[in-house]
């Protein structure tokens, strides 16, 4: 059992975990656990980009607190809003710097674009529409200039270590499933969201709910996770019903795209004023009423009328996907369909990002800020990493605290090579049957008592490897996702009940 001392651990390295490492003072010592490669997190999939007012006129600051608001039904906490616009300006110029390059016009202007829910185009974009990737890119090779930064890749986060009622680190495991203590008076949980949980998702495998089912065994306040956001614009390869799906750009229909059922009627309309730029859950919830009303599992987005020429430049890595099963943007119609994208719930925090226990944080996806209410707005996740990401780094830099020197003298069990696929698949099926875009206390309650079983299961058979850890986690999540949605019987937002 190897022992490690930093100042301050932070497990994940999506834009969160970077960017939070980052801004941590050089001279404090940061462990940065990165559960596979450190190029792989939902962070580097993000085509969108960020949403941010460069121009901080009143109006438009205003506004677009008004959107993020109006996005989440209100249930958002107003503070947590205020901050994420009104520090929108500074984390972008300190993206800038480090490296990252937004596209810009001819006049080496930012360009900006217009994205669901949004009034004005006020949405970054670098490469097209492979923003994460060039941001994770840029912060990759920052990180790497940093000798205070140490990253331990391949190295599965298994618990915190509670004593006193503080979190003086966690357990791990290595890439030959041996076991490591982490000690810091500072944890950060960047951990990503659930989309592992269903059987498909536009999230990245490694997404399995580590941080938030870590939290929840340490008694950790979690909060607001029947909040499932469904992207509505998934590419639908019916050769391909379940995992990762290719997201097709919601910045797709901010430049003219139009959703239309099977039988070739554009409908959003009936649904809302801002037809195809209407928030997520709406646009989510009117494709699969129009699904279920046309007998198909699938409705497409239409660009035929716009220029197949501006879209390939626009958009080259949905260019270049869709050309590999013979669709071209501009000339055919794209088969697209919700499917699972955003966990908005998760670890309670504050205006610091600190969590309910001290000595322990969390970041980005994992974590609930208040921001999102009952449904994100599109692009502010990206913008809610880098703004709460300062917040915690300032936090930390002013607050140091003496290095953990507990003895600890777990007993952990052996490790199999068990197979844990036909759990994880009856996890993921489940969950897009009961615990969907449309839910009900019937449902529901099969999905609890199910879950409740498979976990009982696992607990009672523990095993030191990574896929028995993700599998808890996983299942352990999903039960607090039907936990919440039953104790919510009214729809709001991206919980719709239909009894």
């Amino acid at each position: 059992m190897t022992r490690h001392q930093a100042d301050v651990i932070i497990v994940g390295a999506g834009l969160s975990g970077l960017y939070a490492a980052l801004l941590i003072d050089s001279s404090r010592t940061v462990d940065l656990l990165v559960k596979s490669a450190l190029t792989e997190s939902n962070s580097n999939l993000a085509q969108g980009g960020i949403a941010a007012e460069l121009n901080h006129e009143k109006r438009l600051i205003e506004a677009h607190i008004d959107d993020t608001i109006k996005a989440g039904s209100h249930l958002n906490d107003v503070r947590a809003v205020r901050a994420l616009v009104n520090e929108a300006h500074e984390n972008i110029h300190t993206l800038l710097a480090l490296g990252v390059a937004f596209d810009t016009d001819e006049h080496g202007t930012m360009k900006t674009t217009r994205e669901g829910g949004h009034r004005t185009p006020r949405v970054l974009h670098s490469g097209g529409d492979q923003t994460g990737k060039d941001i994770i890119n840029a912060l990759h090779r920052a990180v790497k200039k940093r000798p205070n930064i140490t990253v331990h890749e391949h190295t599965t986060a298994i618990d915190l270590i509670v004593e006193d009622g503080r979190v003086h680190g966690l357990s791990g495991l290595d890439h030959d499933h041996a076991i490591h203590l982490y000690f810091a008076p500072h944890t950060v949980l960047a951990t990503g969201g659930i989309g592992a949980v269903y059987a498909a998702s536009t999230n990245s495998p490694v997404a399995t709910g580590d941080g938030i089912a870590m939290a929840l065994r340490a008694g950790v306040r979690v909060e607001k996770m029947a909040f499932i956001q469904f992207h509505p614009t998934a590419f639908f390869d019916p050769a391909k019903p379940e995992g990762r799906r290719f997201l097709i750009s919601e910045a797709v229909r901010g430049d003219g795209a139009v959703l239309r059922n099977i039988e070739g009627d554009a409908f959003m309309k009936k649904y809302h004023p801002d037809g195809d730029l209407a928030p997520r859950d709406i646009v989510s919830q009117a494709i699969h009423r129009e699904m279920y009303d046309t007998w198909c599992d699938h409705v497409t987005l239409d660009t035929r009328h716009l220029d197949t020429a501006y879209l390939s430049q626009r958009f080259p890595t949905i260019h270049q996907a869709l050309k590999q099963h013979g669709i071209t943007l501009g000339e055919d119609l794209i088969p697209v369909a919700p499917v699972q994208h955003f966990t908005i719930g998760g670890i309670k925090t504050d205006l610091e990002g600190r969590t309910t226990m001290p000595g322990l944080y969390a970041l980005g996806e994992c974590a609930s800020t208040g921001v999102h209410g009952a449904n994100r707005l599109a692009s502010n996740s990206l913008l809610e990493c880098v703004v709460f990401g300062r917040r915690i780094a300032e936090s930390i830099n002013q607050n140091p605290l003496p290095v953990s020197r507990l003895a600890l003298d777990n007993t952990f069990p052996g490790s199999a090579p068990y197979n844990y696929a036909p759990v994880r698949k009856k996890l993921g099926l489940m969950m897009e049957e009961h615990v969907g875009i449309v839910r009900t206390a019937k449902g529901l309650t099969k999905a609890k008592e199910e879950l409740s079983a498979m976990r009982k299961t696992l607990v009672r058979y523990p095993n030191r490897h990574p896929r028995y850890h993700e599998t808890l986690n996983m299942i352990t999540v999903a039960l607090a996702v039907v936990d919440d949605a039953l104790a919510r019987p009214t729809s709001i937002g991206a919980h719709f009940r239909i009894n």
